[in-house]
């Protein structure tokens, strides 16, 4: 029932102001040519880079006030978390990032756990801030220990959805539409899990000096994964309808469009996206072997694919592209751009991650952000790669949110003018 603004609540006066906001937003968004971007670079007609800015320290950006939250309701709570982080995003650093035409609700869905969860020591600087030191406990020592892993099982709560559907578009819906969301792509990432139960270090020793135990426990993570990932296609849970893939464009003409009348989405309708960040301390063999030949029959199965994160792949372009359906490759601060553009040329897009240490000074370096950007773009242009320039993994901006108004405010003046 539609509630009349004196009978409403605190929360939904809350929201209802909020939302109005984000409606006002959308009208001026341009959304349609932000989307047109988008699509062009993934299919590999770009029209000019894609400038992304995600993965943020919300802790230090609330300068003014303006993400305080204050709903009560637990589930409100991060609606309003939502809408007041998109709202200061658009109004501070909106790059390219495309406003949703609606307030998502996204499905509730559980498991069981799998058997293991990390055990772990942390050390913090800074307690407001999630980014953490880590000292993982070993939990897969031997392979008896490979018992203690087992396949989960996946329910889909359809009555809390739907409760909390009912509620936001009760509070919301006259002034934006209310949508549930459910999982929009299959990420696969078996090595962060594996490093998480056993720590670097000896994760490492092991794959040197126990190789067969290494594929022992990489086929046993890797199967636990994907029959998760089974079990949400059989629940009807999968939809292309993603905001973005690990913070970067995702807009495309090229997977195969969602048949609900034939069935439950399958996965030639998803991206895909892997990544090994921790065999960046590995040999090119050593990734193809214990990685990129799980991935062929994983998230190769996926109708575009996205490889990589914070591992560096410029000198490894060559074993990524045996996975089917390839689509984008991460390279990192980390990656000599110049190597990893000749070898990606017109073939894929080259999602580039420039530094975040670019924001976590005192004062931004235009000087020296304008070199790196530029030799970033430079070596797209020359090589013709359809390109995008996403900067994440911003863990501190030492208290200066205007680094990165700053440098959304540069990048988009040099994107525009390429």
């Amino acid at each position: 029932m539609d509630l009349g603004v004196d009978e409403m609540n605190q929360d939904g006066k809350i929201l209802r102001g909020l939302a109005a906001r984000y409606s006002l937003a959308l009208q001026g968004a341009g959304n349609a040519e932000k989307e047109r971007l988008h699509r062009a670079g993934n299919d590999l007609h770009m029209v000019r880079p894609v400038v992304l800015v995600d993965e943020l320290p919300w802790h230090e950006l609330n300068q003014t006030g303006e993400l305080t939250l204050c709903c009560e309701d637990p589930y409100l709570r991060e609606v309003e978390c939502w809408l007041r982080r998109e709202l200061f995003q658009f109004k501070h650093f909106r790059a390219d990032r495309i406003l949703r035409p609606f307030v998502p609700v996204g499905k509730v869905v559980r498991a069981t756990g799998i058997g293991l969860t990390v055990d772990e020591r942390q050390l913090a600087t800074d307690r407001a801030n999630h980014i953490v030191s880590h000292e993982y406990h070993d939990q897969l020592a031997t392979p008896e220990d490979l018992e203690k892993l087992h396949k989960a099982t996946v329910v889909y709560d359809e009555a809390e959805t739907a409760r909390r559907w009912q509620l936001v578009g009760d509070l919301v819906g006259d002034i934006l539409p209310v949508k549930k969301v459910g999982i929009d792509h299959i990420s696969l990432n078996p090595w962060d899990d594996i490093a998480r139960f056993r720590g670097v270090t000896p994760l490492l020793i092991s794959l040197a000096e126990e190789p067969e135990f290494c594929h022992q426990i990489m086929r046993r993570v890797t199967d636990i994964a994907m029959d998760i990932a089974e079990q949400y296609r059989q629940l009807g849970l999968f939809e292309n309808m993603p905001a973005s893939l690990h913070c970067t464009p995702v807009l495309t003409d090229d997977l195969a469009p969602m048949r609900p009348d034939e069935g439950p989405v399958g996965y030639e309708s998803l991206w895909g996206r892997g990544t090994a960040q921790i065999f960046a301390s590995v040999s090119k063999s050593m990734h193809e072997e214990f990685d990129i030949e799980y991935m062929k029959d994983t998230i190769g199965r996926c109708g575009l694919v996205y490889y990589g994160c914070c591992e560096p792949l410029d000198k490894k372009i060559d074993i990524v592209e045996k996975i089917p359906h390839l689509r984008k490759i991460s390279i990192t601060p980390w990656a000599d751009v110049d190597i990893a553009a000749e070898a990606i040329g017109r073939r894929y897009v080259l999602s580039a991650k420039p530094n975040p240490a670019a924001v976590g000074v005192s004062r931004l370096d235009e000087e020296a952000l304008r070199r790196e950007l530029g030799h970033i773009l430079s070596a797209c242009k020359r090589n013709g790669c359809a390109c995008e320039l996403i900067l994440k993994d911003i863990s501190t901006c030492c208290g200066r949110p205007e680094n990165i108004f700053e440098w959304a405010r540069i990048a988009m003046e040099m994107v525009n003018a390429y």
